[in-house]
């Protein structure tokens, strides 16, 4: 695989720190699909990330997010000694991260039929929103008189 130096871009610039962690992250993926998730936009703010927990309980996965990161975890009890003919469900530990883009906040989680729906919405604060500026129509045909210098 290719890796990229991005050293000669950070001397040039200043506040790209998040961006460049997100291409070395993504470089450096190593193909775990486990486990396996879906992400949906259902609107234009909401969001759903939904993984396939099959066997996990909710006391077994625990849900994180901290600055722009989300992290969702899991770790089977260990329930006493089992004699598996044939075991098919796999039960190993996970960390699967996602990256969130600004102002982007979870809302809530549910684990349901062995799947886990974590609801994501974008809320922009107000001062962050585009604006539209008033047009004033005011009379400028006012005449400016003019001080003669002595």
């Amino acid at each position: 695989m290719t890796t990229f130096d991005f050293s000669p871009l950070w001397r040039s610039t200043v506040g790209f720190d998040r961006v460049f962690d997100l291409l070395e992250d993504s470089a450096q993926w190593t193909g775990d699909n486990y486990p396996p998730y879906n992400i949906e936009r259902t609107d234009e703010d909401h969001y759903q990330i939904s993984l396939a927990l099959a066997g996990f309980s909710p006391d077994e996965v625990t849900i994180t997010a901290e600055q722009n990161v989300l992290t969702v975890e899991g770790r089977k009890a260990d329930k006493g000694p089992h004699q598996f003919l044939y075991q098919g469900i796999s039960s190993r530990p996970f960390r699967r991260q996602f990256n969130l883009a600004e102002y982007v906040q979870v809302k809530g989680a549910s684990l349901v039929d062995g799947m886990l729906k974590i609801e994501l919405i974008r809320e922009v604060p107000e001062a962050m929103k585009p604006r539209q500026v008033p047009i004033k129509a005011g009379n400028d045909n006012q005449k400016l008189e003019h001080k003669q210098m002595a």
